[in-house]
C-alpha cells in the first residue's frame, strides 16, 4: 500500500493566505504563527534598538530588520521565514521583498507555540543555509542560547549575563538591560 503524499506549498501559497494571517513555510511545509505577546515585542525592539543603534554609532554596513520581514532562506520557492530578528551585511541579498538568502545573524524569540520550531525546525534550517550566528531567547525559561555557526560553537546564557555577539567582535549585550 502506498504511503499520502503531503502537499507541497510554495511561497505563491504564503502570499495568497488572508490579510493578516502570518505563516512561514519551510521545505514547502506551511506553519502558522500566532500573535506575539507584549513580552516578545519588547524584546524584538530592545534587540533591534541595541543593534541598530550599534551599526548607526559604528557606520556599519549591515541593516537590521526586525518581523515582519521575508526572509527566503534558500532563494528557493520553498522556503520563506520572517525570523524576529534579522542582520543582513550582504546588501546584495536585499531586494524590495526582503533578503534572498542566509542573514548574517537571526535572533529568535520563543514562544509557547513556536518552541519545535525554534529549537529544532530553525536550528537545522539556518545552520544549513549559511546563517552565521543564531541566538534564540526564551523568556520564560530564562535562557538565550546562542550558536555560532561559523565557529561550530554554542553557549548558554540567562537574563543576567552579558553575550559578546559573535559577527561584531566589540558589541556586548547585557541581557539584564533588556528584560
Amino acid at each position: 500500500m502506498a504511503s499520502a503524499q503531503r502537499k507541497r506549498y510554495t511561497i505563491d501559497d504564503i502570499y495568497a493566505l488572508p490579510e493578516g494571517q502570518r505563516a512561514e513555510l519551510i521545505d514547502g511545509q506551511i506553519y502558522s504563527m500566532a500573535p506575539p505577546k507584549r513580552i516578545h515585542q519588547r524584546l524584538v525592539h530592545q534587540f533591534e534598538r541595541i543593534i541598530g543603534n550599534y551599526i548607526v554609532e559604528k557606520h556599519g554596513d549591515c541593516e537590521v530588520y526586525p518581523a515582519p520581514f521575508a526572509v527566503f532562506l534558500n532563494a528557493d520557492n520553498k522556503n520563506y521565514v520572517e525570523p524576529d530578528i534579522s542582520v543582513i551585511c550582504d546588501k546584495n541579498k536585499l531586494d524590495e521583498y526582503g533578503c534572498n538568502g542566509a542573514p548574517d545573524w537571526i535572533i529568535e524569540i520563543v514562544s509557547p507555540g513556536s518552541r519545535k520550531m525554534d529549537y529544532n525546525i530553525k536550528l537545522f534550517k539556518y545552520r544549513t543555509a549559511g546563517v552565521k550566528e543564531y541566538w534564540i531567547v526564551d523568556y520564560e525559561k530564562n535562557l538565550v542560547m546562542v550558536y555560532d555557526f561559523q565557529n561550530e560553537d554554542g553557549d548558554d546564557y540567562t537574563f543576567s549575563d552579558t553575550i559578546q555577539v559573535g559577527i561584531y567582535p566589540d558589541l556586548v549585550i547585557d541581557l539584564s538591560s533588556i528584560i
